[in-house]
């Protein structure tokens, strides 16, 4: 049986909260201490509408808020009632395996000791609103049992976004370890956990440090640093071979065959939001088939001039490992507003069809000045061995001829060294929806992108 209770088994961690000396460690408190509950829950992967979430494991820290030590710690493996939804989608998510939790306590076993961590406790945790203390909530009622409730809850989701801003672009607890440096998130509840607790002491130690010399530590000079060094790097590196740039003869034919892309409108310009709406296939379920129409044809939109915010990330993958490639630009208000409607249109058929899955909001806003950004999704196409974009990616040079650049590979560093933060590019892109694996949204994918040279 995977069970810890992590208080009894590492009595040195804790330190008692009252107050005097050292001491520590024991039984997890009584409930309703004075301590902070930071907890994390781990859950299987709903595979279709209207199914469930299964616990699969669960995991707290009690800390003292006065001086942040550790009073005890607890987790526990959950074996759910049918092993079956622990799918591969689930395993691919946590890591936790049906073998891992054949032998793990129902609920019902190990319902005790979670209300005794929490209840009547202040909890903490990264989405706990919506998400973490909705299945403690769904687990104690599938055994008759009322739930623990606390006496105060700080989300360090919506907390970090509105006191840290959007820095480490989505806010999740993985986009933050990144930008902290701390390492790849488990997605194992009580490693969660403790890295939620590192992240807090970060981003509070950051904004100490701001506020002490606001007219010297601003938000851009930090946001400066956090640029990956693998990034400015490419830009700079000898060793990254540079693409060739194919010259049209005719450099304004060149210039209106770019400008005139599959369709696309200029944002801003000929587009009505009244003519935009959603075409859903007869399963009612958000598709590759699903698409944003204006006037009855799938919109494409071109804006020019974006300041890419961010080089290329890498951090996501497919599902065969391959880095899902795309860029971060700041976008300007009538883009917002096309943009911020598809959204707000595709999230209401999601929740129509019965989807369960989180929508992921297309805008993102960084800064104190929130200034809005998107994602652009450089799609790559595989063929055997061989890799290739599938965006046409051209330069624009000071003056204005426009040239085809031609890769022999995907190369991220080569990439890279073109897509450099604060330079502008026109993008010309698709809107695609998706709703994979409990996530749901609209993607940018490009379909061509201009470099402005500097």
């Amino acid at each position: 049986m995977e069970m810890a209770t992590s208080a009894a088994a590492a009595a040195g961690e804790g330190t008692s909260c009252g107050g005097g000396g050292g001491g520590g460690g024991g039984a997890v408190p009584e409930a309703g201490g004075p301590e902070i509950a930071f907890f994390d829950v781990e859950t299987s992967v709903p595979q279709r509408a209207g199914q469930g979430y299964a616990l699969l494991e669960f995991g707290a820290i009690l800390v003292c808020p006065r001086r942040l030590v550790v009073v005890g710690s607890y987790a526990t493996l959950v074996r759910p009632g049918d092993l079956g939804v622990v799918s591969a989608a689930s395993v691919r998510c946590n890591g936790i395996t049906r073998d891992a939790v054949a032998a793990a306590p129902g609920f019902r076993d190990v319902a005790d000791a979670v209300y005794t961590v929490l209840h009547g406790r202040v909890w903490a945790g990264h989405n706990i609103v919506r998400f973490d203390s909705a299945r403690i909530r769904e687990a104690f009622a599938e055994i008759g049992r009322p739930p623990p409730e606390p006496k105060g809850m700080i989300d360090t989701l919506p907390l970090l976004t509105q006191k840290f801003g959007r820095r480490a672009g989505d806010m999740k607890m993985a986009s933050l370890a990144n930008y902290f440096g701390l390492g790849r998130q488990s997605h194992r509840s009580l490693d969660d956990v403790r890295m939620n607790l590192e992240v807090l002491k970060y981003c509070a130690t950051v904004l100490f440090l701001e506020a002490s010399l606001p007219g010297v530590l601003t938000v851009e000079n930090l946001v400066e640093r956090a640029i990956t060094r693998s990034q400015a790097n490419g830009a700079a590196s000898p060793g990254v071979p540079k693409p060739v740039a194919q010259s049209s003869p005719d450099s304004s034919k060149r210039q209106r065959t770019v400008s005139q892309v599959d369709n696309a409108i200029q944002a801003g310009d000929d587009v009505s939001t009244e003519s935009i709406q959603i075409s859903v296939p007869s399963s009612y379920r958000l598709t590759r088939k699903t698409s944003i129409k204006h006037k009855g044809s799938p919109l494409q939109l071109c804006c020019a001039g974006l300041r890419i915010q961010f080089g290329v990330s890498t951090k996501f993958l497919d599902s065969a490992g391959r880095p899902k490639l795309n860029i971060l630009v700041d976008i300007p208000e009538n883009l917002s507003k096309i943009l911020e409607f598809c959204d707000g249109i595709a999230q209401k058929s999601s929740q129509d069809s019965g989807s369960t899955s989180e929508w992921r909001p297309l805008i993102k806003k960084y800064g104190y000045v929130n200034r809005p950004t998107v994602r652009l999704h450089i799609p790559t196409i595989v063929s055997g061995e061989a890799a290739t974009y599938g965006t046409d990616i051209y330069q624009k040079e000071a003056s204005g001829n426009i040239q085809k650049l031609v890769f022999s590979k995907v190369d991220v560093a080569e990439l890279n060294s073109w897509f450099v933060r604060g330079n502008m590019v026109d993008a010309f892109f698709s809107l695609e929806l998706y709703d994979y694996e409990q996530n749901a949204g609209i993607r940018l994918v490009a379909k061509k992108l201009v470099v402005q040279s500097k």
